[in-house]
């Protein structure tokens, strides 16, 4: 089992800048394939970006696609979202969910995951 703490989120201007991490307890974390979601007022959660156990293999939205990067550190049992020119749309509660994996995939489906954080404020202002 695996517990998961985002933080990082906060309020920023648009074309800013905000690291989340995701810091997980438990052991084997390397073991774990971590997703990153979103949820905005009134909208179903959404998928961010993705992770393989390893860090080798990575995912992502179109919508961040080449503004958002994941990584991770497993000796730190610690999963980072860069997120780079930020946008009133990235305004949201985000979210890391990890889950066991044998194979070094990326998983983008909510329902791929079985544990997750408690989620950080976003807030871009335009």
């Amino acid at each position: 089992q695996v517990q998961l703490v985002e933080s990082g989120g906060g309020l920023v201007q648009a074309g800013g800048s905000l690291r989340l991490s995701c810091a997980a307890s438990g052991r084997a974390f390397s073991n774990y394939a971590v997703g990153w979601f979103r949820q905005a007022p009134g909208k179903e959660r959404e998928f961010v970006a993705a992770i393989s156990r390893s860090g080798g293999s990575t995912s992502y939205a179109d919508s961040v696609k080449g503004r958002f990067s994941v990584s991770r550190d497993n000796a730190k049992n610690t999963v980072y979202l860069q997120m780079n020119v930020l946008k009133p749309e990235d305004t949201a509660v985000y979210y890391c969910a990890a889950e066991f994996r044998v194979w070094d995939w990326t998983y983008a489906s909510p329902r791929e995951y079985q544990y997750w954080g408690q989620g950080t404020q976003v807030t871009v202002s335009s």
